[in-house]
């Protein structure tokens, strides 16, 4: 019997997702006046099959152009589209900093950041650090501070150091931890993710 469902089920188109939004569309078209039932079942429309946009952006350096979906993070974008892997998915909420990438030089959230905001602007993500061969001032220092362990983390956090110091915060161990405390490493490096950053400074400001 189940297996007949299924059947009928595919053969039907039907989804989840078309279920769902029917039985919202009768919720409200129970609860609505009968002149906005037609505009109720119009909006549930839209928001099932979205819509595509075209962007235009500088990313780590270079020129590209994308028709997305309306709807997609950044951080997906950045991931599916454009294989730039280094950025992490984590909580996909704001809140771990993982998926920190910098917009026109000022970190930002790329799962909270829609991909349609970066028509014209300019990306960089940790890919678009290095200098070829030549690893940035802060991303050594990582290394040579053993400021990571898993490493999951580590892409955010170098792009938000990185921001720390141009963005003038590496004055002192307070200044910087509280710049860096939207970055969590679930390893508990900070203690050499802070010397990390103290050391490039130094070379990036000098």
């Amino acid at each position: 019997m189940e297996d007949e469902r299924s059947e009928t089920t595919q053969t039907c188109g039907v989804t989840r997702r078309v279920v769902l939004a029917s039985g919202a569309g009768a919720a409200a078209a129970s609860i609505l006046p009968l002149e906005q039932r037609a505009q109720a079942q119009q909006q549930f429309a839209r928001a099932e099959t979205g819509q595509t946009v075209q962007v235009s952006a500088n990313v780590n350096g270079r020129p590209v152009i994308l028709e997305i979906d309306s709807r997609a993070s950044l951080l997906d974008l950045l991931r599916e589209r454009r294989e730039l892997t280094g950025t992490k998915k984590g909580c996909d909420h704001g809140q771990c900093g993982a998926c920190t990438v910098h917009l026109d030089g000022r970190p930002v959230s790329s799962c909270l950041t829609l991909a349609a905001k970066i028509d014209g602007r300019q990306v960089t993500t940790i890919e678009g650090l290095a200098e070829g061969a030549d690893l940035h001032p802060m991303q050594q220092a990582f290394i040579d501070n053993d400021a990571l362990q898993c490493g999951y983390c580590t892409p955010g956090q170098i792009m938000s150091a990185v921001a720390c110091v141009t963005g003038g915060h590496a004055t002192s161990p307070d200044a910087i931890r509280e710049f860096m405390s939207g970055n969590i490493c679930r390893c508990g490096a900070y203690v050499g993710i802070l010397a990390a950053i103290q050391q490039a400074a130094k070379v990036m400001e000098g």
